[in-house]
């Protein structure tokens, strides 16, 4: 029988380097908001082509904070797309928005021609899912949103490194953007994080 996803496998190749670098931050005492996550941050924020990264608990949690930290909420609607995990739609609930879903196009992401039979007074953003490293049209979408004047947010959990024709990368678009490195996505950790 073989596995749907065989994790064992992949950590068993790089299974020294893992329990070194779990010994240093063991010695160093210090699990929480330490140095390596500091730098994580500023490596990720640099790779992505951003000024800022703060590292959450999970991709969900994410999105949950940029819908609080945007004052998104009762009243307002969010456009996400009706073929994303329930995490997008979780994100706008928890900040008391509505969300508002979406049909995709054939290549199964938001485009501006769907977003726009979606859009009413009270559409306040529009979260675009990236899916399976492919990214939305980034540009044609911001180009919208800011005619609009709706917030543009990019839930990239699925997308970390993928780029357009240009370089730039997912995350580097919108207002703000969430990833997520459970173990299942393109870049993953040993339990869950982002």
């Amino acid at each position: 029988q073989i596995p749907f996803v065989n994790l064992k496998r992949e950590s068993n190749l790089i299974k020294e380097d893992l329990l070194n670098a779990t010994e240093n931050v063991l010695d160093s005492g210090n699990y929480i908001l330490g140095e390596k996550v500091k730098e994580f941050e500023e490596n990720f924020a640099s790779y992505c082509g951003v000024s800022d990264a703060i590292a959450v608990g999970n991709g969900s949690d994410g999105l949950k904070l940029i819908m609080k930290s945007l004052g998104l909420g009762q009243d307002d609607e969010v456009i996400c797309p009706a073929n994303s995990f329930i995490a997008s739609a979780w994100a706008i609930v928890d900040a008391g928005a509505k969300p508002v879903f979406c049909d995709v196009d054939n290549d199964l992401l938001l485009s501006v021609e769907t977003i726009r039979k979606c859009k009413t007074n009270r559409t306040k953003a529009v979260m675009a899912v990236h899916l399976t490293g492919k990214l939305c049209d980034n540009e044609k979408i911001l180009e919208y949103c800011k005619e609009e004047n709706i917030l543009f947010i990019e839930d990239a959990a699925q997308a970390v490194g993928a780029m357009n024709s240009k370089g730039e990368k997912a995350g580097s678009f919108g207002i703000a953007s969430s990833f997520s490195m459970h173990p299942l996505k393109n870049l993953s950790v040993y339990g869950d994080g982002v």
